[in-house]
């Protein structure tokens, strides 16, 4: 691996696809995000909910390729994992002169739990921002380093990918921008005149969303602040609560890597602490810059829980930091590498192994995961054996609908949730309406609300004279007693 550096890539590629292999091991049963996906990839709209829109837009012509299918959820996410794997390796062999220090960096990706087990099991656009923020960081590195026009048109394609995956992204080129101008070499890179086609690049990729965000505003921004604001309290514990959750949330995303590091690297990890370069320095006032704006925002706009995840486009940069910390002390020894590479191979090993055991084993420990619901066994039942076949689904919630969408591909599926995605369905006697809803389970769900608007908004039909019925189906990898209950209703034309 020392004499060919990219045989770091051939290995993240081998573990990539093993990802993929075990998931199709899996139930064909999705994750929230997996079955959001399945359910959305029906449409391709400038806008969908409170999150941007690159992952859907990217997922929707996967799926029209090869439909909503396990496959083309985990070939998507695994794909865009490895190239930001392949991104960051990029950038590192920017900014470090030893190979084996670039390649220690990009495996120790493996050392952050948010990248590299919870995208993993179950994160869509939080995958699309990591990519954004490494195809950011290789742009940013080389228009730095060695400018070219291409360098310029990168770093504009990642702002505007990542503009579109997360908002929370700005923090991050803002925060780089900032970061620059105390440097003057640096900061005669925004006075090139190829910095329009960053900005033109950026413009041309974010216009369709923005355009959609100028009508959606409310839309987009309120779920976000209820995530990040509490009612009630005094000024002084939301201060407090807010600035604490910052703290946890920045150890929490990198306490792990430090200590792993420390393992790897024992005294010489602390001794490079005092070292640096411009490298470090510039990394050091991104970091300041980007933290300095959530405490702007937990002081001005009432934040109470930042949550690790969050941070994901700034400190992912972590492991390269440390390694640019080692290279300024000195180097490594020639040794390093294999002394690192037992622990990014051994997460290799781990990370499919505790996504797989989960599933298998929730019969034996009582505590079943999503992918143990009997989706499949569900379709089959209710549909696959029904002379009359659904003109469309209409799911209470947008897991059970995504699910529904990957289970019965050929039928269109709605879902309350979503009222600006309700085309016209033509149904009739013998291709009815199919109502589906859940209570967790359990048994004797009630009929939500939504869903009997839903139905009731359809040319008149009558919900008190449907006729529900209830199924309950062991769970996958079950016990053989423990069984999930699923309501549904068959629901034909109202009589003229």
């Amino acid at each position: 691996m020392k004499k060919v550096p990219e045989t770091v890539l051939v290995l993240l590629a081998g573990y990539f696809l093993l990802n993929i292999v075990v998931r199709l091991a899996m139930p064909t049963s999705l994750e929230l995000d997996e079955a959001q996906q399945a359910l959305l990839s029906q449409w391709l709209a400038a806008g969908y909910d409170p999150q941007p829109p690159f992952y859907n837009w990217v997922q929707y012509y996967v799926v029209a390729l090869l439909g909503p299918s396990v496959f083309a959820l985990s070939l998507l996410k695994n794909a865009l994992l490895f190239l930001s794997y392949a991104a960051y390796f990029l950038a590192a062999r920017t900014v470090l002169k030893n190979r084996d220090l670039a390649i220690i960096a990009t495996l120790g990706l493996l050392t952050i739990p948010q990248i590299a087990f919870e995208a993993q099991r179950d994160l869509s656009h939080t995958v699309a921002v990591i990519f954004a923020a490494t195809l950011f960081l290789y742009g940013f590195f080389r228009t730095l380093a060695a400018p070219t026009a291409f360098s310029y048109l990168l770093t504009g394609a990642a702002i505007g990918i990542g503009m579109i995956s997360k908002y929370n992204f700005a923090l991050l080129p803002a925060a780089a921008l900032i970061a620059i101008l105390p440097d003057r070499e640096m900061r005669s890179r925004l006075l090139d005149w190829r910095i329009l086609l960053t900005a033109a690049v950026a413009l041309v990729i974010v216009a369709p969303h923005a355009l959609w965000l100028v009508d959606h505003l409310d839309l987009a921004s309120k779920r976000t602040m209820e995530k990040l604001t509490e009612e009630g309290g005094s000024r002084l514990a939301q201060i407090t609560t807010g600035v604490m959750s910052l703290l946890v949330a920045v150890i929490g995303f990198g306490a792990l890597t430090v200590v792993l590091f420390a393992v790897a690297f024992g005294k010489q990890l602390f001794a490079s602490l005092k070292a640096g370069n411009r490298w470090t320095v510039l990394i050091e006032r991104i970091f300041l810059v980007f933290v300095a704006a959530l405490v702007l925002l937990i002081l001005f706009a009432g934040a109470s829980h930042i949550k690790d995840r969050w941070l994901t486009p700034l400190l992912l940069i972590l492991p390269l930091y440390l390694c640019l910390k080692i290279e300024a002390a000195g180097g490594i020894k020639e040794t390093a590498l294999r002394r690192f590479l037992p622990i990014p191979l051994a997460i290799m090993v781990l990370i499919p192994t505790v996504l797989a055991g989960r599933v298998v084993s929730a019969g034996w420990v009582g505590d079943y995961e999503k992918l143990n619901v009997p989706y499949q066994a569900f379709a089959d039942e209710v549909v696959g054996k029904n002379p009359v076949q659904p003109a469309a689904i209409i799911a209470a919630d947008q897991h059970l609908a995504g699910n529904l969408r990957s289970q019965l591909p050929g039928i269109p599926v709605l879902t309350p949730i979503y009222p600006d995605f309700r085309p016209s369905v033509e149904w009739s006697d013998k291709a009815p309406l199919l109502l589906v809803w859940r209570n967790f389970g359990k048994a004797n769900a009630p009929m939500p609300p939504a869903l009997a608007k839903e139905i009731a908004r359809r040319d008149g039909a009558a919900v008190g004279a449907l006729e529900v019925k209830e199924i309950a189906l062991p769970y996958i990898y079950g016990s053989g007693q423990d069984t999930y209950s699923f309501a549904y209703a068959w629901v034909y034309p109202p009589q003229k």
